[in-house]
């Protein structure tokens, strides 16, 4: 049988998002990435297609992010210094530019899968889960993947959406900036808040208002690993998602949470991810025709990126 056909964004654009010396984010995780992919490329047995970047729109940008906020993007770019929060995320020149390639390739590969030009798609740079509509944080200026959410429910009208997080940071820009939308439904893996950055995703937090019930926090303790991964899921995911039905599931790969990374405390192997995309696949052909596209998120050990993140496009690249 051949394999799903899965678009990779892959291009020297996708580079560009890259921090000064010395910052964790920098451009050769994804060239790790995609050195990894091409060694693999046979494997995939002709599934994975090549996705030009695609740079934003100002006007896709301000679906999700506020126009103060964009503004001060720009001024920062302008100037090339500085930081954009209070410390994690510094401004560099070109970086508003940068952004807008991970927005606008996160978006071209949900246009790809809403018009059957491919099956799944995967963005190594995209995932930027911690920037909030009206500010940057932890290495992440515009928000692609609540750009993406948005874009889904308000410009292709869909009534439901699905975004899982498996990074070991609690994915707060996406959480609480949807928290009382009861059309997204999320799903996030995270080590505890009371342990690592952010410092947030309790398991007592499930939605608010009309929405209550359509969140669901996992957090672990540091240690925890691939077992206590695969547990978590049997036990809370399978039937929590089984009560709604999304049009659309985005993926958030972050491979942080992947022994030896330098700024968590987890313990999965690569299989969490081959686990996770595989689960989601199978779900996506269930409930809403397979749409589903992955996004890279964290990640600073650059091999277990390269290994973790190849295991995901693998996984969709496999009919379930």
């Amino acid at each position: 049988m051949l394999g799903c056909r899965v678009g990779v964004v892959y291009g020297d654009e996708m580079l560009l998002y890259s921090f000064p010396e010395g910052h964790p984010f920098r451009r050769d995780r994804a060239e790790r990435f995609y050195e990894r992919l091409r060694e693999v490329e046979g494997e995939l047995g002709g599934s994975l297609v090549r996705v030009a970047p695609r740079m934003a729109g100002r006007e896709e940008v301000l679906i999700y992010h506020e126009e103060d906020y964009v503004r001060y993007v720009e001024e920062k770019c302008r100037r090339g210094y500085g930081f954009l929060d209070y410390g994690d995320t510094p401004a560099f020149p070109g970086c508003y530019e940068a952004s807008l390639y991970v927005v606008g390739s996160t978006l071209k590969l949900i246009d790809m899968v809403m018009k059957e030009e491919i099956d799944h798609g995967f963005n190594p740079v995209g995932g930027l889960h911690h920037a909030r509509r009206n500010k940057a944080a932890g290495f992440c200026i515009f928000n692609d993947a609540g750009v993406a959410i948005q874009y889904l429910l308000d410009k292709r009208g869909l009534s439901q959406v699905l975004y899982v997080d498996i990074d070991a940071h609690h994915g707060d820009g996406v959480f609480y900036d949807f928290y009382y939308d009861k059309r997204v439904i999320i799903v996030d893996f995270h080590q505890h808040g009371s342990t690592l950055y952010p410092g947030t995703g309790y398991s007592h937090e499930r939605g608010g208002g009309e929405a209550e019930g359509t969140k669901l926090n996992i957090p672990l303790m540091p240690g925890a690993g691939t077992r206590e991964f695969k547990e978590a899921w049997e036990e809370l995911v399978e039937d929590f998602i089984k009560g709604f039905k999304p049009e659309f599931i985005l993926l958030q790969a972050g491979a942080d949470g992947l022994s030896g990374d330098p700024l968590t405390g987890l313990e999965y192997s690569e299989e969490v991810h081959r686990f996770a995309a595989t689960r989601l696949h199978r779900y996506a052909e269930e409930v809403c025709g397979g749409r589903l596209v992955a996004m890279g998120g964290g990640g600073y050990n650059r091999g277990n990126v390269a290994k973790a993140w190849t295991e995901v496009v693998k996984a969709l690249a496999t009919p379930p």
